[in-house]
């Protein structure tokens, strides 16, 4: 039997590995708030095993909203800038257990749910702003008005809200359909396996995975169907859900394969070569952040966060989610993922006494040579 070697605790390596297990685990750079799904002070939060956050979106106004799944299915209301910094309980949905997707329009939101008897979509008028929460204020639980099942016995995979903020597309299990958000009207426009999240592509156009090697393309404008309109990169594929995430700047989309290998996607273009690995795989939600950024979570049970730099082109492991404001709190599976009106990046914790997590990243640092704005002034 070989004889282990003492490790030197005076040596610089031990201390450096020190160092690295000590401070190099939970989250490295920029800063995590989690908050409860409540009011604080004034509200409780959503009940443990009800409180799985599985979906997210954002209004124009950076307001959030989402669904938990669980025993019961909750949607709700959250706003964190100015004088607000709440999240609202509107309510449960009766005879559902799991939120696949919501999706904001001008003047109100769907919510396409799952229960035992297959997918539907619920709609409610988007939450007034409160003039204060300092002072006066209250909120008005509306009932939800429900549109119905899809298909029957179909659930619900995931949906997307189209540029126009007019129609949401969405996927059961074997059907591609489209939602009217003015009128409430459900309308079938194709058949599809769905299998993990829809994309909104760079000229409006949705996507999602067809098999395991090709990508449909579906136009709202024209209610063109395309099967295997685009193949995917050389990679591994169908075995962990398809995610994605756009930067609304420029429309573009990312995603990632069975590995962790990171590919951006252009209507236009295609796909691009591999950008960088994740340290841990399968890939989870992500998002894109005002500056390119693309920041999102991977792996399975206790994941890490990641930080894709698209002009270093550079992928860095951010470490496990860690919030030390108020009370301390780790975060280790997150459902969903959007932008916040300035920038931060909210994830919604897939986990009992599901939080709001707001992570700020770092600040890239400047050169101070010109008054005037260069992509090259930035550095590492």
């Amino acid at each position: 039997m070989k004889k282990r070697k003492r490790w030197d605790m005076s040596s610089p390596e031990t201390e450096r590995l020190r160092n690295e297990i000590v401070h190099g685990t939970f989250v490295r750079e920029g800063m995590m708030i989690a908050f409860p799904t409540c009011f604080p002070g004034a509200s409780v939060p959503i009940v443990a095993d009800e409180s799985h956050i599985t979906a997210l979106d954002i209004t124009s106004d950076g307001v959030v909203y989402g669904g938990t799944s669980g025993r019961l299915t909750h949607l709700f209301v959250g706003m964190f800038h100015g004088v607000t910094g709440m999240v609202f309980d509107m309510g449960t949905v009766e005879g559902a257990d799991h939120c696949a997707a919501v999706c904001c329009g001008r003047e109100n939101f769907l919510a396409c749910v799952n229960g035992p008897r297959g997918g539907r979509v619920i709609t409610r008028r988007l939450q007034p702003m409160p003039f204060d929460l300092i002072q006066e204020w209250g909120f008005e639980r509306t009932p939800f008005k429900d549109l119905g099942e899809v298909v029957k016995g179909e659930k619900i995979v995931h949906a997307v809200t189209d540029l126009s903020k007019e129609h949401v597309i969405g996927a059961t299990e074997n059907h591609l359909f489209r939602v009217d958000m003015r009128t409430g009207k459900i309308k079938i426009v194709g058949e599809v396996e769905a299998s993990g999240r829809l994309g909104l592509g760079s000229e409006s156009r949705v996507f999602g995975l067809d098999g395991e090697d090709y990508l449909w393309r579906y136009d709202p404008v024209t209610g063109r169907l395309q099967r295997r309109a685009f193949r995917l990169p050389r990679g591994d594929w169908g075995g962990a859900p398809l995610m994605w995430a756009r930067d609304e700047i420029s429309g573009l989309l990312y995603t990632a394969d069975d590995q962790g290998n990171l590919f951006s996607f252009s209507e236009g273009r295609g796909f691009s070569e591999k950008l960088g690995q994740t340290p841990l795989a399968p890939v989870g939600p992500m998002a894109v952040t005002h500056d390119g950024r693309v920041f999102g979570a991977c792996g399975e049970e206790i994941s890490r966060l990641f930080c894709y730099d698209p002009i270093l082109g550079e992928t860095r492991d951010l470490g496990v989610a860690v919030s030390v404001i108020e009370r301390r709190r780790y975060g280790y599976k997150f459902g969903d993922a959007v932008v916040g009106r300035d920038g931060e990046i909210i994830f919604g914790e897939d986990d009992d006494l599901g939080h709001l997590w707001l992570y700020f990243p770092k600040i890239v640092k400047r050169k101070r040579v010109s008054r005037l704005y260069r992509l090259d002034h930035y550095v590492a």
